[in-house]
């Protein structure tokens, strides 16, 4: 199935209600006559504009990479790209804390027998590349070893998606200051990063 490029507001509401069913009640709640019955429309609505469950997750995939996007975006481009790609990695964590059940959806497999397709692929991979390029703009500067953009933006995302993986799952028996966890691990990655 490909991406739905526009939603009305009956498509709307049926994310609205996938995403508060996972949220809620976890994803063996995710059935069309469920999602359909908490939107308080027809099932024929999940099938006509999603072509049933997994078109409504994929969705969520695809919505929660356009807002992940959307986030990273909004950090200015100033004349310090460090601090650019700071900002990019705090944006990260605020969109994951925003949206548990995106965030879930996106990098958990929280949907066990979901397999995004390659469109959906092609916008989550898009979203790397938005990291990338402030990485290769470090480079450019020198404050960045030279290595694949790619290559580093997977190490930088990987840093970033472990620290807020364990505060969204609480791992940690002890109080832990999950802001100075991510602050500190991304620093550290951005140190070892350094020429």
């Amino acid at each position: 199935m490909s991406p739905v490029s526009h939603l009305d507001d009956v498509g709307t509401a049926l994310l609205r209600a996938a995403d508060h069913l996972l949220a809620t009640e976890g994803p063996a709640s995710l059935t069309v006559r469920r999602i359909a019955t908490d939107a308080g429309v027809s099932t024929m609505n999940v099938y006509s504009r999603f072509g049933g469950k997994d078109g409504v997750v994929e969705q969520l995939f695809i919505h929660g990479f356009h807002l992940l996007a959307q986030y990273m975006n909004e950090v200015a481009t100033t004349d310090d790209p460090l601090a650019d790609l700071r900002g990019c990695g705090q944006a990260y964590r605020r969109f994951a804390t925003e949206h548990e059940t995106f965030y879930a959806v996106m990098f958990e497999r929280v949907v066990a027998d979901y397999v995004p397709t390659e469109p959906a692929l092609a916008i989550a991979k898009h979203t790397l590349e938005l990291l990338a390029a402030r990485l290769d703009r470090a480079m450019d500067a020198g404050l960045v070893r030279r290595m694949d953009p790619i290559h580093a933006a997977a190490i930088v995302w990987s840093t970033c998606h472990g620290a807020v993986s364990l505060q969204l799952k609480h791992v940690a028996d002890e109080p832990v200051d999950w802001s100075a966890v991510f602050t500190d691990a991304t620093e550290a990655v951005v140190r070892g990063l350094a020429p």
